[in-house]
């Protein structure tokens, strides 16, 4: 064991620490086991959903002082950004374990320090977070939540005066003031309680209203209002939102979980609250079988994600991926500004480099034009943030389930989701089809596209040097070919170049510098390399894409696609 992980766990031993803390510390320190490497090894640091770790003793986990810390970096940050004037940050948090310990001590730092906070008396969904930071006017938002992951973590992302996450370079000042405390004693944990406002139910009546005043067919809900529809918050924030959005839309018949509608941060119903995973979505899909819906939506912890299943024409349910559910909606909502005579040349979409193809040229073929940003929403906003009041932003969204609809919002929002989710379905039982007829229909006129996610996990400080190597090696060493068909280009967006690997020639990449890499073949495939920002992951992302003439050949084209990236698995080894 390295000597600096010792020394950084000894500082925790002084009477800075409460006598618990030290005690744990203590054992770990007597023991010498890796779970002391990953409590000490580094601290824990913003990555593309802010701070998240597993909750615990150590500089790497989630506890109050690395919490504590965290706060004091921001305080310090608005104090200097906002020189002699008023400061407001808003505060929400989920369903986590410790949720409102967490809250509190990030109250009481920043009141501690002079800033006025709002504070929700109760969990709610991170996208009202959002909202609220823009309508109250603050110049910064907490939200503490580790969104999808397991029980075990918590975690607190930051937004900026624009309802948005912070990015680079303000991510990285305040991670500087951070590191510029030198000691726990610098944190001011003694709040002020005269600076805590609560923030009244009007904004969650003000959130609806807003996510309600973009609906495209309030006339075609209410031709098809009873359409049955199974919700699930799987023990989350959507638990009361959700539901009153899709009443306000207009859907009458929305059928809860009962056992899911329990808040509780052990999420005791699933392996792992994300709706990303077939499983967390069984017992929803189970409730739909018995009552009859058609129609299934389940949201993460922080109800920012959203994963749906529906039930087709063979009378079985069928799961979407994240990018077959942003492929539906953005085709329903240009389709419908497009019915409507609102395209006017001057509006955009936005996706992540990882996300579907089929969108670009979805937004191309629309007139509408699209930007490519990297993985995380905190880019999508920022790029709403400076096309504001030049461009007009229509929809945004990502591979990993999340989707924004309209601009009220700057993150990823599945209670607007779950409503347009719902418009859709009824906009498309209004003309006889269902989700399948919709993607079948999408494919013919822009081309099938079908996608996959591989993700490795490497624990620990051993993964983490794993997760670099197996970076290093692709990005010095680059396949020639793959399944079968010759690698073009490879775009390093650590480096922020594109090489033509037929004879080395280079261009840059105008995207911010980020540890992704992108390999393009000959037959369009892409593969895409990037380790988690939040997980002790790395994550393989597949695109291929073929055209679909005839809708009689969809099961035989998608077998195809299918194929052709288990073969590019294989030939990677993975």
């Amino acid at each position: 064991m390295e000597n600096y992980i010792i020394e950084n766990a000894k500082k925790w031993l002084t009477d800075d620490y409460d006598i618990e803390t030290r005690k744990a510390v203590q054992k770990l320190l007597d023991e010498k086991s890796t779970e002391l490497t990953d409590a000490f090894y580094k601290d824990l640091e913003f990555g593309t959903g802010g701070l998240r770790g597993i909750m615990g003793v150590g500089s790497n986990r989630m506890n109050q002082y690395t919490v504590g810390m965290a706060t004091q970096g921001l305080a310090n940050h608005l104090l200097k950004k906002y020189p002699n004037q008023s400061i407001s940050v808003a505060i929400a948090y989920d369903c986590r374990n410790n949720n409102t310990y967490f809250e509190g001590i990030t109250s009481n730092v920043l009141t501690a320090n002079g800033i006025k906070v709002y504070r929700f008396d109760a969990l709610r969904p991170t996208p009202e977070l959002s909202f609220a930071v823009r309508q109250l006017k603050c110049q910064s938002g907490i939200v503490i939540t580790a969104s999808h992951n397991p029980k075990e973590y918590n975690g607190y992302k930051v937004y900026g005066a624009d309802g948005g996450q912070l990015i680079s370079p303000e991510d990285n000042t305040v991670i500087e003031e951070v590191r510029k405390i030198s000691s726990v004693r610098e944190v001011k944990f003694n709040g002020n309680p005269k600076l805590i406002e609560l923030i009244s139910n009007d904004l969650d009546e003000q959130y609806i209203a807003k996510i309600k005043s973009i609906s495209l067919n309030p006339e075609i809900i209410d031709q098809h209002h009873d359409i049955k529809m199974v919700y699930t918050p799987i023990h989350g924030t959507g638990v009361n939102l959700v539901p009153q959005a899709l009443k306000s839309f207009g859907f009458s018949q929305v059928i809860g979980v009962d056992s899911q509608n329990v808040v509780d941060g052990n999420f005791p119903t699933v392996h792992s609250p994300n709706p990303e995973e077939s499983a967390a979505l069984e017992l929803a899909i189970a409730q739909a079988k018995a009552t009859g819906a058609n129609l299934v939506m389940a949201t993460d912890p922080d109800a920012d994600r959203v994963g749906i299943a529906f039930r087709n024409k063979q009378n079985e349910f069928v799961l979407l991926n994240g990018n077959q559910t942003a492929s539906i909606l953005f085709y329903y909502v240009l389709d419908q500004w497009k019915q409507r005579g609102k395209l006017t040349g001057n509006e955009f979409i936005v996706k992540t480099i990882v996300t579907t193809e089929l969108l670009a040229n979805m937004a191309q073929q629309y007139g509408v034009k699209h930007y490519d940003v990297l993985t995380g929403f905190k880019y999508i906003a920022q790029i709403i943030r400076e096309q504001e009041g030049s461009q007009k932003f229509i929809i945004g969204g990502e591979e990993s389930y999340g989707y924004l609809v309209g601009d009220a919002v700057r993150d990823k929002d599945a209670v607007a989701s779950c409503c347009f989710i719902a418009e859709t379905y009824a906009w498309a039982t209004h003309h006889g089809k269902d989700f399948e007829d919709l993607l079948i229909e999408i494919y013919q006129k822009f081309g099938f596209y079908l996608e996959s996610l591989k993700s490795v996990t490497k624990k620990g400080k051993s993964g983490a040097d794993e997760i670099i190597q197996m970076m290093e090696e692709v990005r010095n060493n680059p396949p020639k070919t793959i399944a079968g068909s010759k690698v073009k280009y490879i775009k390093d967006y650590q480096l922020q170049k594109v090489t033509q690997l037929f004879d080395g020639s280079s261009s840059p990449l105008d995207l911010p510098k980020s540890d992704v890499i992108q390999l393009l073949t000959e037959d369009e495939s892409i593969i895409t390399m990037r380790p988690s920002g939040t997980e002790p992951k790395i994550k393989f992302y597949f695109g291929v894409k073929s055209s679909l003439s005839n809708a009689a050949d969809f099961e035989k084209t998608k077998s195809k696609l299918q194929g052709k990236i288990e073969a590019i698995i294989s030939d990677l080894k993975l």
